[in-house]
């Protein structure tokens, strides 16, 4: 199922799809926690509002953008992640987040391989880029699970961060 030409993607254990405004709770209380430091946070309701504007508005803007992250059992959405683009990221990045007491069992690994497999396949990329805090140790990780690898001459907004480079094969 497509919302608004969005996709669904189904892993293993997760489903990807369209932010909703129900989304918009729990997507703010993360980026108000201290758990937000690693991107520039915590942020306020108005700034988080900005921020979750911005997820959605780059479907219509670019043909990608974020989707929430629901466990395929549960239901119940445990995180985000996106295809990020526009004047605030030097290259097209794959981000993520997940929500507190999901942490450390692998749907982030699992859902960005996804959305950067989808990347390949329907936008064509061949690459995108991950700006992660040098003190965030389980995005590090994430992004060497998936197999990227650190880019030092990668341009970057925030000199501070690290970039870690995602070849996309193309299926």
């Amino acid at each position: 199922m497509q919302e608004r030409g969005i996709p669904t993607i189904t892993t293993q254990r997760t489903i990807l799809r369209a932010p909703g405004i129900d989304d918009f709770p729990a997507y703010a209380a993360m980026l108000a926690s201290p758990r937000a430091r690693g991107m520039g946070g915590p942020y306020s309701m108005k700034e988080a509002w900005g921020l979750f504007c911005h997820d959605v508005a780059g479907w219509a803007l670019f043909g990608h953008g974020a989707l929430m992250i629901d466990h395929s059992v549960t239901g119940e959405c445990i995180g985000q992640v996106g295809i990020n683009h526009g004047p605030l990221f030097a290259e097209k990045e794959l981000g993520w987040l997940i929500y507190e007491g999901y942490e450390r069992h692998g749907y982030a690994t699992e859902a960005a391989a996804a959305l950067r497999d989808w990347a390949g396949e329907m936008l064509g990329l061949r690459d995108l880029v991950s700006y992660v805090d040098p003190q965030n140790q389980q995005s590090i990780a994430v992004a060497e699970r998936l197999g990227a690898y650190l880019d030092r001459s990668a341009p970057r907004l925030d000199p501070e961060d690290l970039v870690y480079r995602h070849v996309v094969e193309r299926l």
